[in-house]
């Protein structure tokens, strides 16, 4: 595809804007069978809405759950609160856990490498506990981080009760939240490396090995499919959010309530090819891009580099002639310091034809730290100086 010109606007601003908005779509017809209760499709980059039908009903999530304990523990990592080697020690409750599992007992010791084999490709409700614990303290405190978090992503139906999805009342969430999660969890690119796994094995080469078999079989069987997490309990029936990616356009599909898992499967594989053959996506900055620099106030550096916190594109309909995209990059005024790596320092708006379609932070790509009094003295004195 020939590569779109862009025309960027530089701003100065007081405040950011905050969120990514997921843009309505209407209903388009992809094949879907008349028995799941709630579908979409939606463009990762962007948060577009390809197709969707029921998207924002409140069900029971099952083990879909664990996107959300996932994006947790990989944000722990992120900021270096829990390291992949890191052991893990299970408890009598983690271990308790029925339904999927890893078959963890009291007492025992895993890595958080090998605990997150077991939550993506297992599904384990114990090593979702034994992970949940071991960040939190208990499942308790983790699982109101996992609400504070669906708070910070607007989820509006969504609550969560536990860390793995066993029934429980009051535990829901839609499908439209659910993408919205597994978008924010695939920000962690490594974490592809986990779900896209379709066999391993635990404790291997003791007499307490245990095979790894994916929940998730289009990882085998739909070519890109690299992910995310399978759900079923008699409550919330079968339910799959899965992400592929395929000539650089990565897509996320939620199923919730398919009568079999034969049928999920199929209907994920729908919405796939649906997305795939309509749609198209330009990138135009890459994560981690510089696009400007915010004044820092009593810091000890002057200026912070403002860099994209994921990779910015646009979803183009296969067969309509490409629009130019007018770019609007708006930094804080006065940025004061102290200032942490990833603190929101502006944003940047994407437009098409005067309509926004994408919208997202833009963040210090370091940390700075406050001037000490020596350098505010010796600033103050070159200004006086006329320097």
């Amino acid at each position: 595809m020939k590569k779109l010109l862009i025309r960027i606007l530089v701003l100065l601003m007081l405040s950011t804007a905050v969120s990514l908005p997921v843009h309505a779509a209407e209903e388009k017809k992809a094949p879907l069978g008349e028995k799941t209760l709630s579908a979409i499709v939606i463009e990762r980059d962007t948060g577009e809405v390809i197709f969707e039908k029921n998207s924002n009903k409140s069900l029971p999530p099952a083990s879909m759950t664990k996107i959300m304990t996932m994006l947790l523990i990989m944000e722990a990592i992120d900021e270096g609160k829990l390291k992949y080697e890191d052991q893990v020690t299970v408890s009598e409750y983690a271990a308790s856990m029925g339904g999927s599992q890893i078959f963890l007992e009291a007492g025992e010791q895993m890595s958080v490498n090998d605990m997150l084999k077991g939550i993506a490709v297992a599904s384990g409700n114990d090593a979702a506990v034994a992970m949940a614990e071991h960040l939190a303290g208990s499942e308790e405190a983790f699982v109101k981080m996992m609400n504070e978090k669906a708070s910070e992503l607007n989820l509006e139906q969504t609550s969560f009760k536990n860390t793995n999805g066993l029934p429980v009342d009051n535990h829901y969430s839609s499908a439209h939240d659910l993408a919205i999660i597994a978008k924010e969890l695939l920000k962690y690119e490594k974490i592809t490396d986990y779900t896209s796994i379709y066999e391993d094995y635990l404790r291997k080469g003791t007499d307490k090995e245990f095979w790894l078999v994916n929940t998730n079989k289009l990882v085998r069987f739909y070519p890109g499919v690299d992910g995310l997490k399978t759900g079923f309990t008699q409550e919330a029936k079968y339910g799959l959010t899965a992400t592929a990616e395929k000539d650089g356009m990565r897509v996320i599909a939620v199923v919730m309530g398919a009568p079999t898992s034969k049928e999920r499967n199929a209907e994920v594989t729908s919405l796939l090819d649906h997305a795939f053959n309509q749609y198209s996506t330009e990138t135009l900055f890459k994560k981690g891009d510089t696009l400007g620099e915010a004044k820092v106030v009593k810091g000890d550096q002057k200026r912070i580099e403002a860099i994209t916190d994921d990779q910015v594109s646009i979803l183009l309909k296969k067969g309509e002639e490409a629009k130019e995209p007018e770019v609007t990059v708006a930094l804080d005024e006065h940025v004061a310091a102290p200032i942490e790596k990833g603190d929101v320092v502006g944003s940047l708006t994407v437009q098409l034809d005067g309509d926004t379609v994408v919208s997202t932070d833009l963040i210090a790509a370091e940390s700075v730290d406050t001037a000490s009094w020596w350098q505010l003295f010796k600033r103050t004195l070159s200004t006086f100086a006329g320097k």
